[in-house]
C-alpha cells in the first residue's frame, strides 16, 4: 500500500513533507515544527507518519463531510465506531450511513466488548492447548516408527 504524503500544516512549511501527526491539534508537522510542538505541548499524542495516516486512530470521524466529529457512538449493526453525523437522519448524500442501525454510546458497549475479548482469549488459549497436545501426540507417534 502506498503511503500518502501529507504536508506540514504550518503555512511557511506547506511544501515540506510531514513526519508527525498530532491527534489533539489535528495537524501534520515537519521535523522542525515537531521540535517546537513537543517542547510546548509535551503531553500531546503524536504519531510518526511512517504508516499511512488512514491507519492511525485519532478518535475523530474520517467520513467525508463529517468535519472531524468525535467518535462517541458505536454501531452494533456494523460493529463500527461512528459520530453523530454517521447516524443522523439528514438526507444529504454520504451522511447518515448508519441512520437505520442499532446505535449506542461507546461507554455502554465498552464492558460488553471487553467481556467478548476475554471470552475470545480464553477460547484461543483452549484451542492452543489442544493444538499443542495434538502436535505432541503426532510427534510421539512418528518418533516410534
Amino acid at each position: 500500500m502506498e503511503i500518502k504524503k501529507k504536508k506540514c500544516s504550518f503555512k511557511d512549511h506547506k511544501e515540506i513533507d510531514a513526519n508527525i501527526y498530532c491527534c489533539e491539534c489535528n495537524i501534520y508537522m515537519c521535523n522542525k515544527c515537531e521540535t517546537f510542538h513537543s517542547k510546548l505541548l509535551e503531553n500531546h499524542r503524536t504519531f510518526s507518519l511512517e504508516k499511512n495516516i488512514e491507519e492511525i486512530f485519532t478518535g475523530y470521524c474520517k467520513e467525508k463531510g463529517h468535519n472531524n466529529n468525535e467518535l462517541a457512538f458505536f454501531c452494533k449493526t456494523h460493529n463500527q465506531l461512528c459520530c453523530v453525523a454517521c447516524f443522523s437522519k439528514i438526507k444529504i448524500k454520504e451522511i447518515g450511513k448508519h441512520k437505520d442501525c442499532n446505535i449506542c454510546l461507546i461507554e455502554n458497549i465498552k464492558d460488553e466488548k471487553i467481556n467478548k475479548l476475554k471470552d475470545n482469549i480464553k477460547c484461543l488459549e483452549e484451542l492452543s492447548y489442544k493444538l499443542n497436545k495434538s502436535l505432541n501426540n503426532l510427534k510421539k507417534y512418528y518418533l516410534k516408527k
